[in-house]
């Protein structure tokens, strides 16, 4: 049991469900100089924070947090939103990585296949209304699908655009704990991850893709945009929805 535990059973002795806000504020105090590394080990070995899943697109970065929850937990909940969208090399990455770290508990999660085919019959929503097709092939089933957690993993980091400058480790979601824990590395601390470990690069990156998620909504980026710039190119739009 951490120290952070510990003390809130302190002072709430007659509590086991402490306030979400209370716990994340004293996550944040605990581990403020913590290193991905010590946040994975709290969160998954620990359960600091209650029972988190990790949730994981298998896009451009992401071999460097699955590496790392791998040498933890192997066998932790990896989330994969599968919404039928995604690039054929996005699909292949994920296997190899699956295979590759020995990740044992992925989890794909399909959309509703009666709403789909009640909003979406032709399978073009993204053309008509993006926050519509985000919503249905994202956002409900990640919900469905972290309902039995207390909180999840994301991969996400401060360098990745300018909304995300003070991202931190911790946050309360109004339902959840969302864990951050690459929130302070930067792109130089990717790259270098990544060689010393000898992670495969996910093979749209060499074609410019720094964000990749859903075909028909990434685009490549060029080297003075932020990373996910190419993410719903052309419109005001700028997240799917799951952490707004």
């Amino acid at each position: 049991m951490s120290a952070t535990v510990v003390q809130l059973k302190r002072q709430h002795p007659y509590q086991d469900d402490y306030d979400r806000a209370d716990l994340v504020a004293a996550l944040t105090d605990e581990y403020s100089q913590a290193t991905p590394q010590d946040i994975l080990r709290a969160v998954l070995a620990e359960k600091v924070a209650g029972g988190v899943a990790l949730v994981s697109s298998f896009g451009a970065e992401s071999s460097v947090l699955l590496h790392l929850a791998a040498q933890v937990k192997p066998d932790a909940p990896i989330i994969f939103l599968e919404t039928g969208k995604h690039f054929a090399e996005t699909l292949s990455h994920k296997r190899k990585l699956i295979t590759e770290l020995g990740l044992t508990n992925v989890q794909e999660i399909k959309p509703d296949q009666a709403a789909l085919g009640q909003n979406d019959p032709q399978g073009d929503l993204w053309r008509r209304d993006a926050d519509a097709c985000c919503a249905i092939r994202k956002v409900r089933p990640l919900k469905g699908a972290l309902s039995g957690y207390d909180g999840w993993i994301t991969g996400r980091k401060q360098f990745q655009s300018s909304a995300r400058l003070r991202l931190p480790f911790f946050e309360d979601s109004g339902t959840h704990i969302k864990i951050n824990p690459l929130a302070r590395l930067s792109q130089q601390d990717i790259t270098a991850y990544m060689e010393q470990h000898n992670l495969p690069q996910h093979p749209l990156v060499e074609q410019g893709f720094a964000s990749i998620g859903c075909w028909p909504c990434t685009h490549p980026v060029t080297a003075d945009e932020d990373a996910r710039a190419g993410r719903w190119r052309g419109q005001a739009k700028t997240e799917c929805g799951i952490h707004l």
